[in-house]
């Protein structure tokens, strides 16, 4: 700000000594006296004039001193004005590298629920485009605001110092420009907020198509999610024209005012000039002021349009930041060295909060540390939710779950996930090399031995050795360039390889054939050995000896037991198991 404020003040110098130079020009011609106008200059320029004015040059090395001069002026007012961008143009990209870090952190911090209600493309735009115009209002709103107020002030000053009369004569057109200022702009600030709002429809629908292309095609659905993508581009193109209307109606307007005000100087000046031939070189300075006032006084538009998108994309922005996650670390939380693999699941309730259904009913089981656990349900018996609440992505609406004996809320989400491996149903690779996507729980430094060792417990290594790159193969945005199979394979890798007491399989095997489910198990089974582990699927592993089977049945607890004790029950889990045995046989 220091360096606008000077910057404009050199600026303000230049018309002076331009005044001084038009009126010694006019002192030349015959009958025209000396004016009296310069004892209204800066401090500054009072003392340059009488700093010439003793060395009694010609007028021809005056002309040429005052023309130097001027040039000074210019060069110093863009060094100031170099140093003016380099600080505060800056200083906003460091602004926005901070908000994006900041609103990326929070993303992360929100809990599974959120991610339920809220589409990605709405996300990505926040952090772009609000993010983006934001930096727009503390970098060149900010910039241009101090720049027009200090250029106004230091012009209306020297112009009033000059004359009073001539100065509100000219400037009456300012009033009209304010009113035209608000209207415009409170219509701004409204068809902002909607031209966000349409970008984020149509920034998740075409997220949405290019995630789901492969379905898109499959359905024969192109020109109907195309019709679906023209209709909220219509939206967003008719709502972005209607304020480039409003806007195109503010400069023009701005043109004019202006060009009202320097005809208003020509015209009063030109009376006062001939009745006083002395103040020639007031009205050049006046001229020369309102031509410098045309961007500061036109950028008022911009400058309120951009402070008017920003303040409407930092309430967007604000809608996510200050939302709190429902799930938190509480205060008193323990740091443990590691943890026990016993858990118990304590009278467990728990219902969708943005659905209301209820998955969980009086769910109580308690696991000793290096038992198999085998859950089984028909689909949306609760599951999936009870490897969730295990995992703190949801909060049980009563009862509480332990591990060791310590409530999960007396544990920290860093203690508590890095030592617990958790296959999800749904599975998610990134857009990295296979090593990469294996290794991407542990420490970087991890060795491809041990991304080996653990490929080959998933069964997968054979597969990534017939690959051209082997485990530096690119496998493209989720995965895309592998069979699913070989991606829930991938993502078992990334399990194991955090060697931990504690693991989760969510209906993890449900892409592969049965032989190759059957090596993966005899695979699984060695490794498990010491390990609690709690398999969630919808079928039976014959070949795995289980501790616990549990059949879930509409979010309660329909059979419990070993499988011996579930077959002589002869109830859903026999059913289902002579049902998978027939199967096989065929």
């Amino acid at each position: 700000m220091f360096f606008v404020i000077a910057s404009n003040y050199f600026a303000v110098l230049a018309p002076q000594i331009t005044g001084y130079v038009i009126s010694l020009v006019q002192l030349q011609l015959p009958g025209s006296k000396a004016s009296t106008a310069a004892d209204s200059h800066d401090a500054l320029v009072q003392s340059y004039i009488h700093w010439i004015n003793e060395f009694h040059v010609n007028f021809g090395w005056l002309i040429a001193i005052c023309s130097m001069t001027i040039l000074l002026i210019a060069l110093v007012r863009s060094i100031l004005m170099f140093l003016m961008r380099q600080t505060i143009i800056v200083m906003s990209r460091h602004i926005e590298f901070d908000q994006k870090n900041e609103i990326y952190n929070k993303y992360q911090q929100l809990d599974t629920a959120f991610y339920k209600t809220h589409s990605t493309g709405d996300l990505m735009n926040r952090m772009s485009e609000d993010v983006s115009r934001v930096r727009m209002f503390t970098g060149p709103a900010v910039m241009y605001l101090v720049n027009l107020i200090t250029l106004i002030g230091f012009c209306v000053i020297n112009m009033l110092k000059k004359d009073i009369q001539l100065t509100l004569i000219v400037l009456a057109p300012l009033p009209i420009l304010a009113v035209t200022i608000y209207w415009v702009n409170s219509i701004i600030n409204k068809k902002s907020e909607i031209i966000q709002s349409n970008l984020s429809d149509l920034t998740t629908n075409a997220q949405e198509s290019y995630s789901g292309i492969r379905v898109i095609k499959s359905f024969v659905q192109e020109k109907a999610m195309l019709g679906f993508f023209e209709k909220n581009s219509s939206a967003y193109k008719s709502n972005a024209i209607s304020l480039a209307k409003v806007e195109a109606m503010y400069f023009p307007s701005m043109a004019l005012l202006i060009g009202i005000s320097t005809l208003l100087t020509i015209f009063v000046g030109g009376i006062q000039a001939m009745n006083d031939t002395s103040k020639v070189g007031m009205i050049v300075e006046f001229v020369i002021y309102i031509n410098m006032l045309t961007f500061p006084v036109s950028a008022i538009g911009w400058t309120a349009s951009m402070i008017q998108r920003a303040a409407a994309s930092q309430k967007r922005i604000n809608e996510f930041l200050l939302v709190k996650p429902t799930i938190v670390e509480s205060k008193s939380v323990r740091q443990l060295p590691v943890l026990s693999g016993s858990i118990q699941f304590n009278n467990i309730n728990f219902t969708y909060p943005n659905t209301g259904i209820q998955a969980i009913r009086d769910f109580s089981l308690s696991i000793s540390a290096g038992e198999k656990i085998l859950i089984l349900g028909k689909t949306g018996s609760g599951k999936t939710t009870i490897a969730q609440l295990l995992m703190r992505f949801y909060e049980p609406d009563s009862g509480y779950i332990s591990i060791g004996d310590i409530p999960l809320q007396k544990i920290t989400f860093n203690q508590l996930r890095s030592q617990i491996s958790y296959v999800q149903q749904d599975v998610f690779l990134f857009s990295d090399t296979i090593a990469q996507n294996i290794r991407f729980g542990v420490s970087k430094d991890c060795t491809i031995e041990k991304v080996k060792e653990a490929a080959k417990f998933a069964n997968v290594h054979n597969d990534i050795e017939g690959f051209e790159l082997q485990y530096d193969t690119l496998i493209g945005e989720r995965g895309v360039t592998l069979s699913g199979g070989q991606k829930q394979r991938i993502s078992i890798a990334r399990a194991l390889i955090k060697d931990p007491s504690i693991i989760l399989f969510d209906d993890c095997l449900s892409a592969v054939d049965a032989k190759t489910e059957n090596e993966i198990i005899s695979h699984l089974y060695n490794y498990l050995e010491e390990k609690t582990a709690i398999i969630i699927t919808h079928r039976i592993f014959s070949g795995f000896t289980f501790d616990k089977i549990i059949v879930l049945n509409d979010g309660f607890i329909a059979e419990m037991g070993n499988h011996q004790a579930l077959m002589a029950q002869n109830g859903y889990y026999a059913a289902l198991y002579n049902l998978q045995l027939s199967t096989q046989d065929r």
